[in-house]
This record gives structure tokens, sequence and C-alpha cells, in this order.
């Protein structure tokens, strides 16, 4: 086995907590996952998010097949009152295709953003540690390229 495949023989039970990877102790980052891990607290908006998540794409599907069907509608029939109602309920299931499509966009995005927040401040203090470390490794008043 390699050191960079888990062991799964072992008989440990599993937590989500990441072991600290420094030496000094655990990093802000490792502290910061425990302290929300111990408090258990459920994410209110997390339900709420959901709901508009799954609602946007409902609205999109039944729109899109409310649009398709009042085309149907208007081809089949020869009387112009149909007709202008049919009209009428396509244009009102591409406006709810469109809204659907918008909350679905809104609500999707909103996890991948929450996570690019988090790892753009994860970078930061891991930057502002090590300015404040003087990391030996990276000479900061160099105009030098940092070695790769």
């Amino acid at each position: 086995m390699t050191p960079a495949e888990p062991d799964t023989d072992s008989r440990e039970p599993h937590t989500d907590v990441p072991e600290p990877l420094t030496r000094t102790g655990p990093s802000r980052a490792d502290r910061f996952v425990r302290e929300l891990a111990d408090l258990k607290i459920p994410d209110p908006a997390a339900a709420r998010t959901g709901l508009w998540l799954r609602l946007g794409a409902t609205l999109m599907v039944v729109g899109l097949v409310l649009a398709v069907s009042a085309y149907f509608v208007s081809h089949n029939t020869q009387n112009p009152l149909d007709q202008r109602d049919a009209l009428a309920l396509g244009l009102g299931g591409i406006a709810g295709t469109v809204v659907g499509a918008a909350l679905f966009l809104r609500y999707s995005l909103t996890g991948f953003l929450r996570f690019w927040m988090a790892r753009q401040s994860h970078d930061l203090a891991v930057l502002a540690d090590r300015l404040c470390e003087g990391d030996p490794h990276h000479d900061l008043t160099s105009t030098d390229a940092a070695p790769r």
C-alpha cells in the first residue's frame, strides 16, 4: 500500500474532521472545522434553498410542457379564439420557464459561490499566516520569481 492510499482495513470510526497538517498544532482551518462539527447546528436556510431549487426546476419543466402543449393546441384548431388562448398560454409557459431557469441558476450557483468564498478566505488566511511567520521559502522582499 502506498502512503497516498487510505487504509481500508482500519477498524477506527471515520470522522469528518481532518487531522492537523502542521507539526506545531492544528491549523486555523482545522480548528474552524472542528468547532463547526462540535456545534451541530443545522443550517435553517438549507431547506429553504433546496425548496427554491426544486421550485425553479419544476417551473422550468412545467413551463416548457405548457408552451409545447399550447403550440399543438393552437395548430390543431381553426377557431381564432382558441388559437389566441393557446398563444397566451404558450407565452405564460415561456415566461414560467425563464423565471424557473433564473431561480434554478441563482440557487444552484449559491453553493458553488459559498465554496469559492470560503476557499478565498482560507487562502488569504494562509497568506496572512505566512507573512506573519516569515516563511523562509518565500522571500517577499525580493523581485525575483519564487522557486517552484
